[in-house]
């Protein structure tokens, strides 16, 4: 894939050289049979990966473009908290990928890219490490890392840019602000030894694209048992609450063939899609 132009407001604050960076050649030469669907730009620092990846979409960087960066300083969790990662505890990255259709079909993707984000850790050797609805990576009932999708229209196609952030290992602050329910938890307390950075993100890389293929082909429904045998609260009670209040209680059920969360509750079972929703378990 060819790269694409750079806005040199984007590269004033990045240094020649810094051994911390990932090398996108050395990552290149891992990624199989995904080499040449990603274009990957390391950064020292950004505000958000998400963000500058946006504007660059804004500019027509192509589908496959990466950005990773070692530390962001203004990152997006759910809800509207902030995400803080710093260089070398975490994985921190947001990938732009294009869909047919329109953005109702996107419908579940949050979910879809957790079903890719374990296939990479069991790649790796990871066990134990589930998803919560909708974006959220665990390891018990502790929050390994999570996943914030945004969308827009284009003609034609849908454009999703896909931000993922992993603890490698817990850094002194994970996020700012009130609201955190789950304690974190980082994957060198899972794997031993801690994979290599490169190996890593290789393995996340090449299981998006299987991912995204299948996405586009057949929604989120074409992964939706993946999802399930991977689902942490599965027939578990759970409290909804919506801006901290409580609006309904259940048994999570998993998710429907879209995404939305399923509960049954003394009403039946009822379809929650509001991504304003937070979930607990009892």
């Amino acid at each position: 894939m060819p790269a694409m132009n750079r806005n040199p407001a984007d590269m004033t604050d990045r240094p020649r050289s810094c051994s911390l960076l990932i090398d996108p050649v050395r990552l290149h030469a891992l990624l199989g049979e995904a080499r040449g669907r990603f274009d990957v730009d390391s950064l020292a620092e950004c505000p958000s990966t998400s963000t500058l990846l946006l504007r660059r979409a804004e500019q027509g960087a192509p589908a496959g473009s990466v950005i990773v960066a070692e530390r962001q300083t203004a990152g997006r969790g759910s809800r509207g908290r902030s995400w803080l990662a710093s260089p070398q505890s975490s994985l921190t990255f947001s990938v732009l990928w294009r869909f047919p259709g329109g953005i109702e079909r996107l419908a579940g993707l949050s979910l879809a890219v957790g079903v890719a984000v374990l296939q990479a850790l069991e790649a790796c050797g990871a066990s134990g490490v589930t998803l919560k609805w909708p974006n959220d990576i665990l390891h018990g009932d502790a929050k390994l890392g999570g996943i914030l999708v945004e969308l827009q229209s284009e003609p034609d196609q849908a454009l999703a840019v896909v931000g993922i952030g992993l603890n490698l290992s817990l850094p002194e602050s994970i996020g700012e602000g009130q609201g955190f329910a789950l304690p974190a938890a980082a994957l060198d307390g899972i794997l031993a030894p801690l994979p290599e950075r490169h190996e890593l993100f290789a393995q996340l890389l090449i299981a998006l694209a299987r991912v995204f293929d299948r996405f586009a082909e057949g929604g989120f429904a074409a992964l939706r048992e993946q999802w399930l045998a991977r689902h942490a609260w599965q027939d578990r009670p759970v409290r909804l609450l919506r801006e901290g209040r409580v609006v309904n209680e259940g048994v999570c059920c998993g998710a429907d063939s879209d995404g939305a969360l399923l509960v049954r509750t003394a009403a039946g079972v009822e379809r929650c899609l509001s991504g304003d929703l937070s979930l607990r378990a009892l």
